[in-house]
């Protein structure tokens, strides 16, 4: 399919990207169908906007592409011996970076996963995080809605895959999130009046339609991880309809620090099962301490079991996504320890 009439606006600085959005985007408050005249929309690698624009499920007027914005790419120390990584930054880069797979192995592990070579040399760290969310019934052209009548409607009277509710239930699908999650990153926001620094756990709404909290007049900008979160030994298991390519349909990140032959800390945090990406709650305290064996392990895939919320929004039953990650847990974490 063709893709649909826009302008094309390509900045050359963080500074040019903010006065084009500024000019060309507006807040979309309850734009329900991912469709509004004069939005403008971000291309990076371009890997998921271009499919969906030539499905027509975008028509913006605008196209930012920021891909030649060099001070967005990179993988760099910080002083307090972080890293800062550009949100330009292609998946290919994060996968085979020396520094990442030795210090935050599990973000490497989940950037491996991503689709298929070549698309990871195309596709960045910042567009994963920005992925947008998958629904079988919201992820249609805005004819085939208005046709058949299935997605949340203006007045939120009409959910198909939770019916009679008005959440839009539309899964979080982004790899390197839940690993990120694991490492405590935070990451810069660039905007008209500055740079704002948050947790990436707060750029979630848990909301499918309305995924995260970036003004339409915001770019993100980096992604830091902490000192502190370096050294941990990271597994990440990923559940999917064909071994490449195909988007996720139940990942699970897990990430160890081990002192003395236990586990000094651990976390593990899922995504694809929900409209946001998510910490396990109650994980690290259960690892905190401990040696992790089959009985350990299991208590926590149960754990992540009930925090999976999966809802007829993908390929395969919720109740199979469900179980799958109560494995992929078990199996990361008894994995992590052989690290």
């Amino acid at each position: 399919m063709s893709l649909p009439a826009f302008k094309l606006l390509r900045p050359r600085t963080v500074a040019d990207a903010i006065e084009f959005l500024a000019k060309y985007s507006r807040d979309e408050v309850q734009d329900k169908e991912r469709q509004s005249p004069g939005h403008l929309r971000i291309i990076a690698g371009g890997t998921d906007l271009i499919p969906s624009m030539r499905q027509r499920l975008f028509e913006p007027q605008c196209v930012l592409d920021i891909r030649h914005i060099a001070e967005l790419k990179g993988i760099e120390p910080q002083q307090d011996c972080g890293i800062s990584i550009g949100a330009l930054t292609t998946l290919s880069a994060v996968e085979h970076s020396t520094v990442l797979q030795e210090r935050f192995s599990v973000l490497s592990a989940a950037a491996a996963t991503v689709a298929s070579p070549v698309i990871r040399n195309m596709a960045t760290i910042g567009g994963n995080i920005c992925l947008d969310t998958r629904c079988l019934w919201y992820n249609q052209s805005l004819t085939w809605r208005k046709a058949c009548g299935y997605c949340i409607k203006k007045d939120g009277d009409l959910c198909h895959v939770a019916p009679g509710g008005t959440k839009c239930w539309a899964a979080f699908s982004g790899d390197t999130p839940p690993a990120l999650l694991c490492l405590s990153a935070e990451i810069e926001i660039a905007g008209p009046s500055g740079l704002r620094r948050m947790p990436l756990s707060d750029f979630y709404t848990g909301l499918g339609d309305s995924y995260r909290v970036l003004k339409s007049n915001e770019l993100l900008t980096r992604i830091f991880l902490p000192a502190e979160s370096a050294g941990y030994r990271g597994v990440y298991r990923k559940l999917r309809i064909r071994g490449s390519i195909d988007y996720p349909l139940a990942e699970v990140a897990a990430a160890l620090k081990r002192e003395n032959g236990h586990e000094k800390e651990g976390r593990v945090a899922i995504t694809a099962v929900n409209p946001s990406p998510m910490l396990v709650k109650g994980a690290a305290q259960m690892l905190q301490g401990k040696r992790i064996d089959e009985v350990l392990a299991s208590a926590i895939g149960d754990l992540a079991a009930k925090t999976a919320k999966p809802l007829t929004t993908s390929a395969l039953t919720p109740e199979y996504r469900r179980e799958m990650i109560r494995v992929f847990t078990r199996r990361a974490l008894l994995d992590a320890t052989k690290n």
